[in-house]
């Protein structure tokens, strides 16, 4: 049912003092204003309300059900906030943030290996994540940056389109490879500049960052996926994820679906509690 519809033919709802009163759109719009809520999170509440409303619904079950929309929006708000920063926190080194791309793409399907060296026709290259899907080999180089300002500059595509050209020419005539395309990319946690997306679109090359390409980043990938970093998590100190990321343990479900993982940390029963709360409360 739409607004207008509400406007002109009034649904009543029930006070809390029994009485019937039409239903105020504005009086919801001004508790939700008053609560903080940002115009687009009460636009999303409003649709919600405006679809399930019925006459006979009582306040309470209308408040109730829009202050619920509103806590979960704050919450996936917060969330999204502290994405960036986890991830910048996958640091120092880039080898943690490997692995979460490769962690990526297994949770898409592909069969993947993080860190291995391989034969081109010319020279050995190492490549930061391999993954493999439908008859098409994905050659990935990751750049991570500390700095949310960096941005990835048109040099790096232009090595990694030779390396692929290499290593493919390499593999193509491996007959374990019979049959296999294989294909670049280069994936970072901040930007691209504006010369590196025009040649990467131009010579066939993947880019993935934050948020390139439109819609599909980084960020949009991870939301999508619900794979995310250790990082993120309040209840792990720093030394905690730490010394996980340093055995490979980069993203919440990884420990969510094997809790041994946290015997490292010789955490107290109650502290372990709270993590695997916080962890059902990340992946869900």
């Amino acid at each position: 049912m739409s607004q207008t519809d509400l406007s002109h033919k009034p649904i009543l709802i029930r006070k809390a003092s029994g009485d019937l009163e039409p239903f105020a759109l504005d009086k919801l719009k001004r508790s939700l204003q008053n609560a903080g809520a940002e115009e687009s999170s009460i636009l999303l509440i409003i649709a919600d309300i405006e679809a399930w409303i019925y006459p006979g619904v009582t306040t309470k079950q209308i408040y109730s059900r829009a202050f619920k929309i509103l806590r979960r929006e704050k919450a996936h708000t917060a969330m999204r906030y502290r994405l960036k920063e986890a991830i910048i926190s996958l640091g120092p080194t880039g080898y943690p943030f490997e692995q979460f791309i490769g962690q990526l793409f297994e949770k898409q399907g592909y069969s993947t290996e993080v860190g291995v060296v391989v034969d081109g026709y010319s020279v050995t290259h190492e490549m930061d994540v391999i993954a493999t899907k439908n008859q098409v080999q994905h050659l990935v180089e990751c750049k991570y940056h500390k700095d949310q300002g960096k941005q990835v500059s048109v040099q790096v595509p232009l090595y990694v389109r030779s390396r692929v050209n290499d290593i493919a020419r390499k593999r193509e005539s491996m007959s374990e490879y019979k049959g296999l395309s294989f294909v670049g990319w280069v994936v970072t946690n901040t930007r691209f500049s504006s010369d590196s997306t025009q040649y990467g679109e131009a010579n066939g090359l993947k880019l993935l960052a934050w948020d390139y390409p439109q819609n599909r980043g980084l960020k949009h990938l991870v939301e999508e996926l619900k794979l995310y970093p250790i990082t993120i998590l309040h209840k792990l100190t720093k030394k905690d994820k730490d010394l996980l990321m340093r055995e490979g343990i980069v993203s919440c479900v990884q420990v969510l679906n094997n809790l041994d993982l946290l015997k490292p940390l010789q955490l107290t029963k109650k502290k372990q509690v709270a993590l695997i709360e916080e962890l059902k409360s990340v992946c869900r």
